[in-house]
């Protein structure tokens, strides 16, 4: 990970223009609406993470973006430096009533390999890393369960020892509006996902 001495400036105001979320039309910024709650997740490229959230019940909206870094409002040219520290995920917005994490969590673990430290696939650098980044206790608490559980049945698999970083989240910084909803605007574009999950859904029933 990049020092905080070599990190990149940055600048101080964002650099999105953000479009409404292309799949419900919600708004990808706040305010939204009362009781529901954040949560961040990295599986790699954000184009195919996003995709895994915006369909689940109670989610109000998803927006592709960086976070865990260190750079104030980087773009996307300067996160694939990997001189910003970030990694690139998708933020959910929930409705915590109707959303229940362990169906958010079951999309994380089964779409991505967690044990490649900084990589999936084709895709390697910091900004490709397995992440949950939280905003509340209570998901921070249930993330670090769900890991274990995971470890646990990976470990009886034969499969290597999970890389995922569960931290409280910092600042979310939005991508670029072409990066929103990508393979929604694009169903044929590149995704990396997938390729590993059959192993974790096995393990997982």
């Amino acid at each position: 990970m990049v020092s905080a001495d070599n990190a990149l400036p940055g600048r101080q105001s964002p650099i999105a223009q953000l479009k409404p979320h292309f799949v419900n039309g919600n708004s990808l910024t706040p305010p939204f609406p009362e009781g529901h709650e954040l949560i961040s997740f990295g599986m790699g490229c954000f184009w195919g993470t996003e995709k895994f959230f915006w369909k689940l019940d109670g989610v109000w909206t998803t927006a592709a973006g960086y976070q865990g870094g260190l750079t104030p409002n980087p773009t996307y040219e300067e996160v694939c430096t990997g001189r910003t520290g970030h990694a690139e995920v998708a933020l959910v917005v929930y409705d915590p009533e109707v959303t229940p994490l362990d169906a958010m969590f079951k999309e994380f673990w089964e779409n991505h390999d967690p044990t490649t430290p900084n990589r999936q696939g084709n895709d390697v650098g910091t900004q490709y890393r397995s992440g949950i980044y939280t905003t509340t206790q209570r998901q921070f608490d249930a993330a670090v369960a769900s890991r274990d559980a995971y470890q646990r049945q990976l470990r009886e698999g034969g499969f290597g020892m999970i890389s995922t970083e569960i931290v409280e989240a910092g600042t979310f910084f939005y991508a670029e509006d072409y990066h929103q909803q990508y393979l929604a605007k694009n169903p044929a574009g590149y995704c990396n996902h997938g390729f590993c999950q059959a192993p974790y859904r096995v393990l997982s029933e």
